[in-house]
């Protein structure tokens, strides 16, 4: 059986308002090989839009981080004889328990990250995607038969190579989707058969908690998973300690410096970008979607995401028409309370965030910026903003905005919108809009990301396809098959005979 009853982890829902009645419990505790642990819960969790506390969660020490190691070494061989198609009914029970708890996550989501309610119904239907996927890849591992007849002496030799799991990883995960980057990592890992320490973002853990409760109520060999919350310093030794096989990072470019301190270990970071779309003098869509499409890449979520659009570039004989539209289209968006169905534009994660943000535009300003849209913050809301002559060498169109601002410009020729996208420190995903076919495989060809996507915004992401980024945007592949693969060794096997 892949599942047990639901009542077994049901602790941490006995106190407080239920998520369904639109708040959250009281506390939550963390979870020590696949078992709840009621912890003092210390780490107050803020509602993103109020400010309140919205529940509290432990917080707690290198110790018992340490502790989540053992557990998570000794389940090696568990987890590695868990045979597939257990595997896949763990990640198929997950599914179900999501779905009976859509609303649950996506309130909880809206309170812990500020996200306006229909994005955050959107990635807990994410979630569920990413976990579906990965128990389809659960019992299809990835092998090869090879041919070793390359010569006389090789003759009557056969090779066959299959994949084995790693062994013990560990996942830091950030704040903007604290349900379906969680998912990108923990999913993967049991359809690999890897045992996981996970850490999410103190921001907003709650939804990584309810995950780490719908797992407890699985068969999974014991240590297969933790989940806890702990300070920078007392996770070091998720990065540093060499039981780890592999880690798997998300978030700033502290990624390097992690690596740097990872040793022999598996490392895939995801870092961000500054995404860019281009559009074409023959965009292949009409330039009302064309617009609609480029506001949503830019503004969803408040722009805090790592493919969010920063910076447009448009045909010079299309730029005055496309500037009217956007302008206009940024101006109507609805930022405030993001329970609010008719919100658009939530809070950014916190008042620093959102300073940080201002100080940018108003640095790019005195530079010469012109603002078309966009007005005052007021607290962590930060209004949708859109710029024009931003100069190349400010932080806005250097640096990750991570926040709801984009700039245009115009550009006369292809090549000048290739090079103009390639002068980034950055490489994570670009849009392109052409309906130029050999437009379309030259910024393929040409574009120094991980990702093209013609027709489209960069913030474009299906579950299944292969993930990540160039450049400082980080290294490997997250996608359920991607990250199988990272988790998982080859191993070959030679037949004489």
């Amino acid at each position: 059986m892949a599942n047990r009853k639901h009542s077994k982890t049901s602790m941490n829902r006995k106190q407080g308002k239920s998520a369904k009645s639109g708040g959250l419990p009281a506390s939550y505790p963390w979870y020590l090989a696949n078992k709840p642990v009621a912890a003092k819960a210390n780490l107050d969790v803020l509602d993103k839009f109020t400010g309140k506390v919205a529940t509290r969660v432990p917080l707690i020490g290198a110790a018992e981080v340490r502790k989540a190691i053992v557990a998570a070494y000794k389940a090696r061989d568990a987890m590695a004889a868990f045979p597939p198609d257990a595997r896949r009914d763990v990640l198929e029970h997950c599914v179900r328990r999501f779905r009976e708890r859509h609303e649950e996550l996506a309130i909880a989501l809206c309170i812990e990250a500020g996200k306006p309610i229909k994005d955050a119904r959107g990635e807990v239907d994410r979630l569920i995607d990413t976990f579906r996927i990965a128990a389809e890849e659960a019992t299809r591992p990835p092998g090869e038969v090879m041919n070793l007849t390359v010569s006389p002496r090789t003759r009557g030799y056969r090779g066959m190579v299959k994949r084995v799991p790693v062994g013990v990883c560990s996942f830091i995960t950030p704040f903007n989707f604290p349900l379906n980057l969680v998912a990108h990592k923990v999913a993967p890992a049991i359809a690999a058969g890897c045992p996981f320490v996970l850490k999410p973002a103190l921001k907003t853990p709650v939804g990584a908690l309810i995950i780490g409760e719908i797992l407890a109520e699985t068969d999974l060999p014991k240590g297969a998973f933790s989940v806890l919350n702990c300070s920078n310093e007392d996770a070091s030794i998720l990065v540093e300690d060499e039981r780890i096989a592999l880690l798997s990072f998300t978030g700033s470019l502290l990624g390097w410096d992690l690596k740097s301190r990872a040793g022999r270990k598996k490392v895939t970071l995801e870092l961000g970008g500054n995404a860019a779309c281009i559009v074409d003098a023959d965009p292949g869509a009409d330039l009302d979607h064309v617009a609609e499409r480029i506001v949503f890449g830019a503004y969803y979520q408040s722009g805090q995401s790592c493919i969010s659009v920063q910076r447009i570039l448009v045909h010079a004989s299309l730029y005055p028409a496309l500037r009217k539209t956007l302008k206009q289209k940024v101006g109507e968006l609805r930022m405030g309370d993001p329970r609010d169905e008719k919100t658009f534009i939530g809070p950014v994660i916190d008042e620093d965030s959102a300073k940080r943000i201002e100080s940018w535009v108003a640095a790019a300003e005195r530079k010469g910026a012109k603002r078309l849209a966009g007005g005052k913050r007021k607290g962590n809301l930060v209004p949708a903003t859109l710029l024009e002559k931003v100069p190349r060498d400010s932080d806005l169109y250097r640096k990750e905005v991570f926040g709801p601002v984009a700039m245009l410009e115009p550009f006369y020729d292809f090549d000048q919108a290739i090079e103009r996208v390639n002068d980034s420190d950055f490489g994570l995903q670009a849009g392109v809009f052409t309906g130029n076919l050999a437009h379309a495989m030259q910024a393929w060809d040409r574009l120094d990301v991980g990702g093209v996507v013609v027709g489209d915004v960069p913030s474009f992401r299906v579950d299944n396809m292969p993930y990540g980024g160039v450049k400082h945007s980080g290294l490997g592949r997250e996608g359920v098959r991607s990250a199988i693969e990272d988790m998982t060794e080859p191993r070959l096997l030679v037949i004489k005979g």
